[in-house]
């Protein structure tokens, strides 16, 4: 009898000292129903204000009462076909969970358009997504099986190539040999069975680590992040961070420290075309960065952080310091002869200011891709390499009753050069002459979806309540300006910008246990692929070299 209370005692102990919470799981970057409405809520003053989301995936469980993550407003709990989860074991220290299953699937009428979609590629035609698993929790160990499984149908389209003449293929060779960012993904359907958003861990909480190929998103960036984002397929990485924000004498901090492997596609940059005169690299990249942040106590829902990233070829690191290099100098004159490792550093600061009865928020993302030579040649040049995201929110309520509101959403991304390039070139965001892959993982930028020079406005205006929502978003994306700018040559005077405008539909649903998420887009493109034909003095854009695109998204979710 003894032994029994003992035993059951030890097991109370441990749960409480190990974290025995319900919702551990991660809501995962870029769910097209979640993980946006737990930011929106927190604008509604419903999400404890510390969290910062700036360092995502969520673990929504640690700062949240919700039973079931996937169920935040209990509308499944109390109308549902089946409720299979969580099961609770072993005194509640284990939890069982089935995950959502997810189907989410695009197309494209014309060309690849659309980003931010993880796994799947940029293509033509229909593609879809299928991904589901299981959560296991045992005391502090944690295993999240999420695979997933792409098809594309990748049919051809009129690429770069279409038009152009021998230089302006060599052109194409010598600014994008510095990135595997290839225009297609071969020429037959795609097909590949991905890890997702898998993970294996040990939480103490606040701190976790473990291994995990999940998509990671650093920054306060809606639509696009300068570093980490899910435009890229999920890779496999070691990572130590912050579950909730940590509470201080000074304030709250959240960080994420990781050590990853980036893949390289092995798709040559334009279909039907000889490889890349240079040839690339066949060694995995060694990719480790650092996001920390912090919310001064005396300034209420302002957050400030810091990234820094290095990303190397595995051959190249051999000691300790070349696997955590975050205390390597800034400033290139105190690093004597350089970097002895070849290797592309980005850093970014960023800032999101939370204005809880306003029901808005602001926040702005500022990177670097090269670092200055010291404080001085910063302070006369703070704009040489620069690149950066700025963005706003505003809840207005829709009724007098407030079930529903108007959530006005703006952002901007720059990533083309400024005028400093005139003086001296900082080369293009996410390529760098000792990584020849650039800042990508199996063919596509980790970062902004927009790309290496790419600029994008966009605007949106959206019905919410709870887990539905209804709008209409507006974009302006200009396509690679710094290889415009560099590579094509002047007509009369006129770059010929490549500029997309795009209206969309979209919106998501939920009815038991199904959630579902659709967008609508028309994007008309000026100046398509900078091709020149039919060209008159004075015409901005290239007349009959507009094309028009119908991108389509549909996806359904059920929950369990």
């Amino acid at each position: 009898m003894r032994r029994k209370y003992f035993l059951t005692g030890i097991l109370s102990v441990l749960c409480v000292f190990l974290s025995c919470r319900l919702n551990a799981q991660t809501i995962i970057v870029g769910d097209p129903n979640l993980d946006d409405y737990y930011r929106r809520e927190q604008l509604l003053g419903h999400v404890d204000s510390n969290i910062s989301f700036t360092v995502r995936p969520l673990f929504v469980g640690y700062s949240s009462k919700a039973n079931d993550i996937y169920d935040p407003d209990s509308s499944l709990a109390a109308n549902h076909w089946v409720k299979a989860g969580p099961i609770h074991f072993a005194k509640k220290l284990g939890v069982f969970q089935i995950l959502p299953v997810h189907i989410q699937q695009q197309f494209n009428s014309n060309q690849p358009y659309g980003w931010n979609d993880g796994s799947m590629i940029p293509a033509r035609g229909y593609q879809t997504r299928i991904s589901g698993g299981i959560f296991l929790k045992f005391g502090p160990l944690t295993i999240q099986l999420q695979p997933e499984y792409v098809y594309a149908q990748n049919n051809s389209f009129n690429g770069f190539a279409t038009g152009k003449s021998a230089q302006d293929l060599a052109n194409y060779n010598a600014y994008f040999g510095a990135i595997d960012q290839p225009e297609r993904f071969g020429t037959v359907p795609f097909k590949k069975m991905f890890l997702g958003q898998s993970s294996i861990r040990l939480t103490f909480s606040p701190i976790s680590i473990g291994l995990s190929n999940e998509n990671v998103w650093w920054g306060p960036g809606i639509r696009n992040a300068l570093i980490l984002s899910n435009n890229a397929p999920g890779f496999k990485h070691l990572t130590l961070n912050t579950v909730k924000p940590v509470k201080t004498p000074i304030g709250h901090f959240e960080m994420q420290v990781l050590a990853a492997r980036l893949d390289n596609s092995n798709f040559a940059l334009l279909s039907g075309e000889p490889k890349l005169v240079t040839p690339q690299n066949n060694d995995w990249r060694y990719f480790t960065g650092l996001n920390i942040n912090y919310h001064p106590k005396w300034i209420p829902g302002l957050t400030v952080g810091l990234i820094r990233t290095f990303n190397a070829y595995r051959t190249s690191i051999k000691t300790f310091s070349d696997y955590v290099p975050f205390f390597f100098p800034y400033q290139k004159q105190n690093t004597n002869d350089g970097d002895p490792v070849p290797r592309d550093q980005i850093t970014s600061f960023y800032a999101r200011w939370l204005f809880k009865k306003a029901k808005a928020e602001v926040y702005f993302e500022y990177g670097l891709n090269d670092n200055s030579y010291n404080y001085r040649d910063f302070i006369g040049s703070p704009d040489h390499s620069r690149a950066y995201v700025f963005g706003l929110r505003k809840i207005i309520p829709f009724n007098a009753q407030s079930t529903s509101h108007l959530l006005l959403s703006g952002e901007i991304t720059q990533l083309s050069q400024t005028p400093d390039r005139v003086v001296r070139t900082a080369g293009t965001w996410y390529t760098h002459y000792q990584v020849r892959e650039g800042h990508t993982n199996q063919g596509q930028v980790l970062g902004a979806g927009t790309g290496p020079g790419g600029n994008l406005q966009s605007f949106d205006v959206k019905w919410i309540s709870g887990l539905k929502s209804l709008g209409i978003g507006f974009e302006r994306y200009e396509h690679n300006v710094d290889f415009s700018d560099t590579f094509l040559s002047d007509v009369y005077g006129n770059k010929r910008k490549w500029v997309d405008f795009a209206i969309a539909l979209q919106g998501q649903w939920n009815y038991r246990n199904l959630l579902f998420n659709a967008k609508l887009q028309h994007i008309n493109s000026l100046n398509y692929q900078w091709i020149l034909k039919d060209f008159l003095p004075g015409q901005y854009y290239v007349p009959h070299n507009t094309v028009n695109n119908f991108h389509a998204e549909l996806g359904v979710t059920f929950r369990f």
